[in-house]
């Protein structure tokens, strides 16, 4: 047994045999190597036991500490995050601190003192017991293992205990790079990082690199090259924001005088066109839509001269025709010279507008990990299968698949209830809306699809009862309804819990609710913040809850997806789908997502016509048909990926295209 020795157990720690080995010290067994060897192999002679040797059954034996190879990778660090909105000192007993058996040691795993605003944890010092996020009042603390290889390609730590991103995208001259990943992940951080506009710190936020030691940490990666030239101001960054709705509060002005202003580049009158900016020129930024200041705001960049264009959730407020003529927009930018980075949740325009993908791993709000750019098809299926093969790393315990067969066994239902609405009409302003009769069954969605400004809300508004129409009012079935507005304002002043149990009190303590609805939106997390503190994302989730909490026979959900990452959209149609099949009843969503609009349809209602002047919304198709015609109406074409059925936008002018237009097969749905 070379390189072994024999442990001195009355020197160092006794009683170690099988029997009462739990005796030994965390930090004795931090500081050797151990293995528990049968007493046949290597005789126990302990002065206590040696009268007793038959009842003897082991011995620990010690290694000399020699670093195994492959220890790096085993090896887990932690990362310990502290809440600064949760954690209040001075409104609890410090708990953390008291039930914290490193402190109870002696050592200062956890401070508090008199003038800190919160705790704060040694990570070197923390076993990752757990035992303080259990007991902390506030649920401030999360205790999170990750494996010590990703602790050397730390990229930023803002402060102590707090968000943490390792590596960065590798972006590519000529080529669009996707970034796909859950909110507060890492994306907003990676831009501004490969924008220059924030220096990575490499984890040390106390003592900061200098550039040199900065460049030298990505030799030999593209970002050295990258970075020295952002350092010798030959790259000119340019961003899109993510949130289009607070310009307004930045500039003043007409969206004309703005545009002239930086049009640096001489295609202002192609980039308006292309994204249907023409007629709201004379228009005041403040008096613009949602959708209209989106489309400004890539206007704004794309007409600016630059080496780095980076757009932030370039497709929000659009409807399908808008984001596909936006992504056109963005890919008119590629030069063999300009870097492209887009961050974006819709799976489908993401697919359509990348050349390749960067995912994002991780805990939001507590760590962050890039992976290795991959091909467009495969980054986002490493995405929704949430298994990274490259690092042999799994983020998610399930994979998020689209399957045909889901529609097929819901066609099958017995649906014992229908109900018609008559023709009906309605003129508001210059616009005027004409509804064609059609009828809705239990356990069914329609999904209503059509470009922004063509009626849809206004339809669903009918249906609620909140609008009356100018004909056919008479004849709409009364029926329970329980309706979820496009824009959430919170009146409510206390907190989620509160609200939750005046509006919706007998769904939010019921067993079934809280499993199929509460649990996979994540309510839970925010039971205690004050309803006017939640983020656009958090009111979607509360918003969505109390509309399928609220007893009724037709649920009105309008655009569900807003605001919401990739992974919460998919998870929130999983959510309403199975809601509606175990109540039996009816689902009408309103939804520019294609991939969300897809998988909850089993029919859809086509609006028709001129946005903002006059519209038609024809009769419930099935999913195929009605599919068919609106992708028609917008000249694009889908196919299905084969490994998990997502419907994937076909390259325009490809030989798939082109094929499936000449078959009149705009949307193709494989058995």
């Amino acid at each position: 047994m070379i390189g072994w020795k024999k442990l001195n157990l009355n020197k160092t720690i006794t009683n170690l045999c099988a029997c009462c080995w739990q005796y030994i010290s965390p930090f004795h067994l931090s500081a050797i190597n151990f293995t528990i060897v049968p007493f046949d192999v290597l005789r126990h002679r302990t002065r206590e036991r040696r009268q007793s040797q038959a009842n003897v059954r082991c011995i620990l034996i010690v290694m000399s500490r020699k670093k195994a190879q492959n220890e790096e990778t085993d090896k887990l660090t932690r990362i310990a995050i502290v809440n600064a909105d949760r954690c209040k000192p001075k409104r609890c007993r410090q708990e953390c601190k008291k039930s914290c058996p490193v402190v109870r040691m002696g050592k200062l795993c956890i401070e508090v003192t008199p003038n800190d605003k919160i705790a704060t944890i040694s990570e070197e010092l923390c076993i990752g017991c757990g035992i303080c996020v259990k007991k902390c009042p506030f649920d401030a603390i999360t205790i999170i293992n990750v494996p010590s290889n990703l602790e050397k390609h730390t990229t930023h730590r803002y402060s102590k205990n707090s968000f943490k991103l390792h590596r960065l995208p590798i972006p590519r001259p000529g080529e669009v790079l996707g970034l796909v990943g859950q909110n507060g992940i890492g994306k907003s951080t990676a831009l501004k990082i490969l924008a220059g506009k924030q220096k990575p710190n490499l984890g040390r936020y106390a003592d900061p690199p200098d550039w040199q030691e900065i460049l030298s940490h990505f030799r030999g990666s593209e970002l050295q090259n990258y970075f020295t030239k952002i350092l010798e101001d030959d790259l000119k960054a340019l961003i899109k924001p993510q949130y289009v709705d607070q310009i307004p509060k930045a500039v003043k002005g007409t969206v004309g005088q703005l545009l002239d202003k930086k049009d640096e580049r001489k295609n202002q009158p192609e980039i308006c066109a292309m994204l249907d900016l023409s007629h709201i020129r004379d228009r005041e930024i403040g008096a613009l839509s949602g959708g209209e200041l989106q489309r400004f705001a890539c206007a704004m960049v794309c007409i600016q001269n630059g080496d780095i264009f980076m757009f932030d959730e370039p497709s929000s407020y659009l409807d399908v025709k808008q984001r596909l003529n936006a992504a056109r927009t963005i890919r008119s930018l590629i030069d063999p010279d300009k870097f492209i980075i887009v961050v974006e949740h819709d799976l489908s325009v993401l697919d359509y507008l990348s050349d390749f993908i960067c995912c994002l791993y991780g805990v939001p709000g507590a760590y962050g990990v890039v992976t290795m750019p991959f091909s467009v098809r495969e980054g986002i299926n490493i995405f929704l299968d949430g298994f990274v093969p490259t690092e042999n790393m799994r983020f998610r315990t399930e994979s998020l698949v689209f399957k045909v067969a889901e529609s097929a066994t819901e066609e099958e239902i017995k649906r014992m209830n229908h109900y018609e609405y008559p023709e009906m009409s309605k003129k508001m302003g210059d616009f005027s809306l004409r509804v064609m009769q059609g009828e809705f069954s239990d356990s069914e969605i329609l999904v209503l699809l059509g470009e922004n400004g063509t009626g849809k809300t206004t339809f669903i508004r009918m249906l609620a009862g909140n609008l009356e129409p100018d004909e056919g009012a008479s004849q709409l079935p009364q029926l329970h309804i329980s309706y979820k507005p496009q824009k959430i304002s919170p009146k409510s002043q206390g907190m989620v819990r509160n609200l939750l149990h005046d509006k919706i009190r007998d769904a939010y303590t019921h067993p079934q609710f809280i499993t199929d609805v509460m649990k996979p939106m994540k309510i839970e997390e925010i039971m205690d913040q004050e309803v006017q503190n939640l983020s656009g994302g958090e009111l979607q989730r509360v918003a969505l809850v109390l509309c399928l909490g609220k007893p009724a026979e037709v649920y009105l959900i309008d655009e569900p997806s807003a605001y919401l990452d990739s992974e919460q959209r998919l998870v929130a149609a999983k959510v309403i789908k199975r809601f509606i099949l175990h109540a039996k009843r009816t689902g009408f969503v309103v939804e520019h997502d294609f991939i969300m609009a897809t998988y909850l349809a089993d029919r859809v209602i086509v609006f028709e016509g001129t946005p903002s002047s006059n519209a038609t919304a024809h009769a419930p198709q099935s999913l195929l048909n009605g599919m068919n015609k609106f992708l028609e109406l917008l000249g694009i074409t889908f196919r299905r990926d084969p490994n998990n059925f997502r419907p994937r936008i076909n390259k325009h002018a490809s030989v798939k295209d082109i094929d499936q237009k000449r078959a009149g097969q705009y949307f193709f749905l494989e058995d």
